[in-house]
């Protein structure tokens, strides 16, 4: 049976609804299946299904049992998506966007995908993701592209624009994603959503990993509201056991956060590029709209840099990137014992591989040590500012194919990213949370989102901002005209 007001909720809403029995979570999920029938051919962002295995655990959820604090919980019984990335699920693919990986199979869940499913969360699928989650689009060449979903022409952004795109189609209204460079906040903002990438080992990476190119990347989700956000968080925060470091905990749930007076906050807001280039000018009317409403909500608002060389910082996380790539590729072929050749990565790939080859053990901890250094110059800007506000992306979602996995020339390939990423890099080589939000359109009707960044360890005081600029310029109950 359809459920005509599905998309009218976010993931707490229909939470409540299965409480109350005014719904169940079987018919969540068929809907959802339902949506990913409808909607996925034409934008390609879910690429295995798990209809069977999603229908069974609704069919579990609805009987009961012992474990009722699941049934209880602020998510409980709502359908989500799996990025094809890290999350691993049992007897469920992980190819991570890659012809590499084709065939390989999950034996185990990952820990974060047991915390969701702890949580009463219902994985239905999982999301495309560009090669290896490295590049801030979704067009791999092993499943196609992702469309977004405002304009099928456009990038619905990357690594993670098969969950954004999903979200922002209706199929869910929470999709798992991570974030190594801007992979949550990049499609969060083509794609008119809430992505917070939360503090450096605030969610946990195992069993398989406790750190993923010394703490760039980050895992959490895209939603619709600010509350799903937090509520998801507070499942999924926390240690895992043997995790080599983690963030401090929060002095209350994050889910209190929402709805609690901010104060008066003290904001820097910058609408140009680190190194003072111009960003385009409906991305820098989006950073200056939101510091205008944030001043009218009381806070202290001007204009202030970051002291931070984009240069600097982007040649040492350039050489973690790379490298990370060389040795990510190199434990798949230990772990599945397939031979690396050239024939078997997207040509973009291969190039990166081979620079991290080059990258000795002296030059990456060097650049670890950069990024040090910087995180570290970053906790002396906030003592000054509480938050630091700029447009997520330094221009509007890209058409598809501007971003080439096909190209060889490395160098070639990444030229459009330096204006396209300007900011979002910053928070993954501090380790500090960030938040994109969806203030703001193009006069083309495309998203364009507004960044937070916070203290390191603080995403309490974004998520309190967030949700006050989410009540005062609500996005809600915008769609996606492209579906329909």
């Amino acid at each position: 049976m359809a459920f005509a007001e599905y998309e009218e909720h976010d993931a707490i809403g229909l939470a409540e609804l299965v409480r109350r029995g005014e719904v169940t979570a079987s018919e969540l999920v068929e809907e959802a299946l339902a949506r990913i029938e409808r909607r996925n051919p034409a934008i390609g962002a879910v690429v295995h299904r798990m209809d069977d295995r999603a229908r069974e655990a609704a069919q579990g959820f609805d009987a009961g049992g012992p474990d009722a604090a699941r049934r209880q919980g602020a998510l409980a019984g709502v359908p989500m998506l799996l990025k094809d990335l890290m999350a691993d699920h049992e007897g469920v693919p992980t190819t991570s966007g890659s012809r590499f990986l084709e065939g390989t199979v999950a034996s185990a869940d990952s820990e974060l995908v047991r915390r969701y499913k702890g949580a009463g969360l219902l994985p239905v699928g999982k999301t495309n993701a560009c090669e290896l989650g490295l590049l801030p689009t979704t067009e791999p060449l092993c499943y196609g592209p992702t469309r977004n979903p405002w304009n099928l022409e456009h990038s619905a952004g990357g690594s993670s624009g098969g969950s954004a795109a999903a979200v922002a189609a209706g199929i869910v209204p929470l999709a798992h994603a991570n974030d190594g460079g801007g992979s949550i906040r990049i499609p969060a903002s083509c794609c008119g959503l809430v992505g917070l990438k939360p503090t450096r080992a605030r969610n946990p990476l195992g069993p398989n990993v406790g750190d993923v190119m010394s703490g760039l990347v980050c895992e959490h989700v895209v939603t619709r509201s600010v509350r799903d956000s937090a509520a998801v968080l507070d499942a999924t925060a926390g240690p895992d056991l043997g995790d080599p470091y983690w963030a401090p905990p929060p002095p209350r749930p994050f889910l209190d956060e929402v709805g609690r007076d901010p104060g008066r906050l003290r904001i820097a807001f910058w609408p140009r590029t680190l190194d003072g280039a111009p960003i385009h000018p409906e991305c820098a009317a989006a950073a200056e709209s939101a510091a205008r409403l944030c001043a009218g909500l009381g806070h202290e608002v001007e204009e202030a840099k970051i002291p931070l060389s984009q240069d600097a910082l982007s040649q040492a996380f350039m050489a973690i990137w790379a490298s990370g790539c060389t040795a990510t590729i190199d434990g798949l072929a230990l772990v599945t014992g397939r031979e690396v050749r050239e024939d078997r990565f997207e040509p973009l790939t291969w190039a990166m591989y081979r620079i991290g080859s080059t990258i000795t053990a002296a030059q990456y901890q060097l650049a670890v040590g950069a990024l040090q250094r910087a995180a570290r110059e970053i906790a002396g800007f906030f003592e000054r500012y509480d938050i630091w506000l700029t447009s997520t992306l330094g221009a509007p979602p890209l058409p598809l194919g501007v971003i080439d996995g096909n190209e060889s020339d490395a160098v070639k390939a990444f030229e459009p990213l330096f204006g396209y990423v300007p900011y979002t890099a910053v928070c993954n080589g501090t380790g500090q949370p960030a938040i994109s939000l969806p203030l703001h359109w193009s006069e083309a009707g495309l998203p364009i989102g507004v960044q937070l960044a916070g203290r390191f360890g603080d995403e309490g005081l974004l998520l309190c901002l967030a949700a006050q600029l989410e009540a005062e310029r609500p996005w809600f109950d915008r769609r996606p005209p492209a579906l329909g």
